[in-house]
């Protein structure tokens, strides 16, 4: 799969030789693990040249990645799902300038560092990129209330209508919760599914939103990946909730602005947040299993821990792509493009022996489908199958690590992999 810092998430981990540390290290060929599925590098200025992210540090434990094509250099980059100070080439920190990622009509709102130049900040090619600034103003506290606040209409789910005052923004950086969810609650590494409505304050206009492309944002909270105004703004409320969000330049684009969407270097932006799903990093699927068919390995279910594989004892490798649905989820079908949050363990069909396990380190993992940054067998596997689903994957080597070796991996080795389908949604592939 390839992103771990993909493991979900973006900034602040870093593992000396990704391709060493993950389970099947580069595939067979030239270039870089994607970074961005084909569809979106088409509407994006400059992401074709940007580095792709590095797992992480040595001494992190990161989820590993089955379709790296190369070596990646030891960029502490974004971090996947895991601790987010440190800080990487596309890491955010204070100095840093917003791009805006647009997929389809949905955006998402990432942090580029300033190091970059304008034209890697991911913005479509007919948007100018911000440029950016030697130094930022700290981002205010998050307060409840403020002296004048955009009243909100409409209901959780649905694009919001967001009326301006007459009054101008004072600069406070407000997050209220208008409606109160039920569902997890959000902490620090928690992964969110939020779609949002945004309007900027400054102009009186409306800012594009989530809505139009029909997928949420999916995000890792707390990692600095986002703005402020998404980033903190989900922490410490419920999945089911809606937030209203004033976010004064400082928790939104900076000093820099994005004149592409509009947005000036002192406009106040207002978002209205609906927190659509949580999910910890150590969860996993649940429901009623369908054991596979008698010729495909046995699964046994250890909780939280990986699953247990047993090969069909004198089995002959298959040659093309076995699936079984463990557990049927109830969520929406995964569609080529879409970011999507799983759980795995990987076996050897020969002999079950394990090489690699997302559980082991409790740390869910993310992936782009359809975009090849991860091997072939889970890219035609995962797509089309519905959310909260478990999917018992048997991958030949042809659409695997061919006859290449990688680590425990010996070459032309059929591959089993039991993924739990937790989340998916719109979001780049770390």
């Amino acid at each position: 799969m390839t992103e771990k810092a993909s493991s979900p998430g973006e900034t602040g981990t870093a593992a000396g030789d990704p391709a060493a540390a993950r389970p099947g290290g580069p595939l067979p060929g030239d270039g870089e693990s994607i970074v961005v599925p084909p569809a979106i590098l088409k509407q994006q200025a400059g992401w074709g040249q940007t580095p792709a992210r590095p797992a992480g540090n040595p001494e992190d434990d990161e989820p590993q990645v089955f379709a790296s094509t190369v070596r990646r250099k030891d960029l502490s980059e974004a971090g996947y799902d895991e601790d987010p100070p440190g800080v990487g080439r596309l890491g955010v920190v204070l100095g840093t300038v917003l791009a805006v990622l647009i997929v389809g009509s949905g955006i998402t709102l990432y942090m580029v560092n300033k190091d970059d130049s304008p034209s890697a900040a991911a913005t479509p090619d007919s948007v100018a990129s911000a440029s950016p600034t030697p130094t930022e103003a700290p981002v205010p506290p998050i307060k409840d209330s403020a002296k004048v606040l955009p009243t909100v209409t409409g209901d959780f789910g649905t694009k919001a209508t967001i009326t301006l005052p007459k009054e101008a923004a004072d600069g406070t950086f407000v997050v209220k919760e208008i409606k109160a969810g039920d569902g997890v609650k959000v902490e620090k590494n928690t992964w969110v599914t939020a779609d949002f409505s945004a309007k900027n304050w400054g102009t009186g206009k409306d800012l594009e939103d989530s809505y139009a492309s029909g997928k949420p944002q999916l995000f890792q909270a707390g990692l600095g990946k986002l703005i402020p105004a998404l980033d903190q703004a989900v922490a410490g409320h419920k999945a089911g909730s809606r937030l209203l969000v004033v976010a004064p330049p400082a928790a939104a684009f900076g000093s820099a602005g994005n004149t592409g969407m509009g947005v000036g270097p002192k406009d106040t932006l207002v978002f209205v947040i609906d927190v659509r799903g949580a999910t910890a990093p150590d969860a996993v699927v649940s429901g009623t299993v369908t054991p596979p068919p008698a010729d495909m390995p046995k699964v046994t279910d250890n909780g939280k821990k990986p699953a247990t594989i047993t090969p069909v004892k004198g089995a002959a490798d298959p040659t093309e792509l076995k699936s079984h649905v463990l557990v049927q989820g109830k969520g929406r079908k995964i569609e080529s493009g879409e970011k999507v949050l799983v759980q795995y363990t990987g076996a050897l069909y020969k002999d079950g022996k394990k090489f690699d396990s997302s559980l082991d380190r409790g740390q869910a993992f993310s992936f782009v489908t359809g975009g090849g940054g991860v091997i072939e067998g889970w890219d035609k596997g995962v797509t089309g199958q519905t959310i909260g689903s478990r999917i018992e994957l048997v991958i030949p080597a042809s659409l695997g690590y061919k006859d290449q070796a990688q680590g425990d991996i010996p070459a032309n080795s059929t591959l089993v992999f039991v993924i739990d389908i937790l989340d998916a949604g719109i979001g780049s592939q770390d």
